[in-house]
């Protein structure tokens, strides 16, 4: 079975898995807002070294691709706006150092 074949984990399971991994690598995560079990996008806030980025998926050229939207003291207005256009929208908090490396590896949609 080729990769393209693969079922594609239920974001519940995508989730829970990140936070595993947080954990054992030393850092904390935490889920700010649930979505759908089954099928919600999920956006990250990743702190790391006193910076703080959200990242969210992007359909891009490639495919989908966890990209930066928004950073800082915008981080909170974005996942308001974000939220109120899709309920099944998950937000989950990564306090682990290169956080976005990790959730790039780990949640690239595909």
């Amino acid at each position: 079975m080729s990769e393209a074949e693969l079922p594609r984990l239920v974001s519940r399971l995508r989730v829970d898995w990140l936070l595993r991994q947080v954990a054992a690598q030393g850092g904390f995560g935490a889920v700010l807002a649930r979505g759908d079990a089954e099928a919600g996008a999920i956006a990250v806030v990743a702190r790391s070294g006193g910076n703080e980025e959200l990242l969210a998926p992007v359909l891009g050229a490639a495919g989908y691709e966890m990209v930066v939207m928004a950073s800082g003291d915008a981080v909170p207005g974005w996942i308001e706006r974000a939220r109120r256009r899709d309920p099944d929208l998950w937000v989950i908090e990564l306090d682990i150092p290169q956080a976005a490396q990790l959730v790039a590896q780990i949640l690239s949609p595909g």
